[in-house]
């Protein structure tokens, strides 16, 4: 199943802001987290993820640092802001409304197919 280039960019705000809720992180490990958690369905490339994350940096929602790895090799990784952690929870809520209105109408009639 492929999902929607639309489905994929409007979710990518808040899957970044929820992986960083539970740590900072860096690109790579950002793109493989969210591929586990769809089962590989989502598989962002570097040329999607990272004009997101520099947008939200612009926005103030997270910030970023260059650290060295334990491999010795330098990365920028990225942490929640106060201000990621207040567009998280409006991301939620927003999400929860479609979620909830859609799970009502599969669950009202039987889908067709």
């Amino acid at each position: 199943m492929q999902l929607s280039k639309e489905l994929v960019a409007a979710s990518a705000t808040p899957l970044i802001l929820s992986v960083l809720s539970q740590g900072e992180s860096y690109g790579y490990a950002i793109i493989k987290k969210v591929a586990d958690l769809t089962n590989d369905e989502v598989q962002w490339s570097d040329g999607m993820l990272y004009p997101v994350l520099h947008r939200l940096e612009k926005q103030g929602y997270i910030v970023s640092e260059w650290k060295k790895a334990d491999t010795g090799r330098r990365r920028k990784y990225y942490r929640l802001e106060p201000g990621g952690v207040t567009a998280l929870k409006e991301e939620k809520k927003k999400w929860t409304i479609m979620n909830n209105a859609l799970s009502t109408l599969w669950e009202e009639k039987p889908c067709l197919i």
